[in-house]
């Protein structure tokens, strides 16, 4: 009897394992388009600073909430900007909805659609202070692994031209909030 009880302790233990590592892993249908980007860390050159070092934006993608929603936190130039974007499925609108909330005191709430292997998103902004009102960003996974993201502002009532980023995997990148 002794013997049996640490025999099934230890296959207990090894189905629980198993499982919760298993459920780690899974993610939901809603974001199976999204498999790609997720678990990783990338960087960007957003720009130059003063001295013409580039600037960059580092963005970490995480599974949460049991695999039912996706967590993107991003800094640029080590924390001089950054944020923080949940995005979760919405039942009545039928798209995955997120979230965005900025160092910058601002916010955004969007839509992510789906199109030819990219991710499309379109963003209100709310209380930022420099007039942009609305985004729009287009996201692919090239063939080479990097990230290739295409994004324009509406500001003062007009879009401004796109600027695009080419972002990469780096696993040694951090995202920094001051």
């Amino acid at each position: 009897m002794l013997l049996n009880r640490p025999i099934t302790a230890f296959l207990f233990c090894i189905i629980f394992l198993s499982s919760a590592s298993y459920s780690q892993e899974t993610l939901s249908k809603y974001f199976e388009p999204l498999k790609p980007f997720i678990g990783k860390t990338w960087k960007g050159i957003v720009g130059k600073n003063k001295e013409g070092q580039p600037v960059y934006d580092v963005s970490k993608w995480e599974r949460i909430l049991n695999g039912n929603g996706i967590k993107i936190s991003h800094s640029v130039n080590d924390g001089e900007y950054g944020g923080e974007t949940i995005v979760v499925w919405d039942k009545e609108k039928e798209s995955l909805f997120f979230y965005y909330f900025t160092t910058a005191k601002h916010y955004t709430n969007g839509i992510v659609k789906f199109e030819d292997g990219r991710m499309i998103t379109h963003e209100f902004v709310t209380g930022n202070q420099s007039g942009v009102t609305e985004v729009e960003a287009t996201s692919q996974i090239k063939n080479d692994g990097t990230m290739r993201v295409t994004s324009r502002f509406k500001k003062n009532s007009e879009w401004t031209e796109p600027k695009e980023i080419i972002y990469f995997e780096d696993s040694e990148a951090e995202v920094i909030f001051k």
